[in-house]
């Protein structure tokens, strides 16, 4: 009898731990992201490792035509005018493949980015190396990484896509706020909303 109630309570504490723990492949917060040299609407290449004066960096894999993404848009935006100046810019990244999503392409970046007058790079994981790499899987999908490029937060900007003004949880900001004061973040990753990034169909 005792050994079934250790079973049933060992067996409670792996659902449990299963529902608010996220399982996923690519990084985990601790983990050193690796950098890349991709290409910017401007049709130049970037790295991290290129940006001046950078304290950390706000990672956000990101699109042109979801719905989620198109949401976030300004609100990426203000994050960049607000914490670039401090040293964490945002590094937009569009990982879609442009054959399932012809949205996504380069050419559908650059007139977004002239729509929105993004502030901010917007790099085009062609091969989709990197958002594989990181481990994204939504856009939008965020990785806030410190001046080391170690992963201190990942998971969704806030907690409500739909409405700006209805925002609760800052999750991103709070992040940004402890790395640049010093502090522990005290809540280190939250589940991705948004599309499923378009994958390239393997031949």
């Amino acid at each position: 009898m005792k050994k079934t109630l250790v079973f049933l309570t060992l067996a409670v504490a792996l659902v449990a731990w299963s529902f608010t723990t996220p399982v996923h492949e690519g990084y985990h917060v601790g983990d050193t992201a690796r950098d890349f040299n991709l290409m910017n609407v401007d049709k130049k290449m970037y790295d991290l490792a290129g940006i001046p004066d950078a304290k950390g960096y706000i990672v956000i894999f990101t699109c042109n035509h979801c719905p989620y993404a198109v949401a976030y848009q300004d609100r990426i935006i203000a994050l960049h005018n607000k914490y670039a100046p401090m040293g964490y810019p945002v590094v937009a990244i569009n990982p879609n493949d442009k054959t399932a999503s012809p949205g996504d392409s380069f050419e559908g970046m650059q007139k977004r980015a002239r729509e929105k007058k993004f502030p901010f790079l917007y790099l085009y994981d062609e091969t989709q190396e990197i958002a594989k790499t990181y481990g994204a899987t939504r856009t939008p999908h965020v990785y806030l990484l410190d001046k080391s490029r170690v992963v201190r937060y990942i998971g969704a900007i806030d907690d409500n896509h739909e409405d700006a003004g209805a925002v609760q949880e800052r999750y991103l900001e709070s992040a940004i706020d402890a790395l640049s004061a010093g502090q522990e973040i005290t809540l280190k990753e939250t589940k991705a909303i948004g599309c499923t990034i378009k994958w390239r169909k393997t031949q």
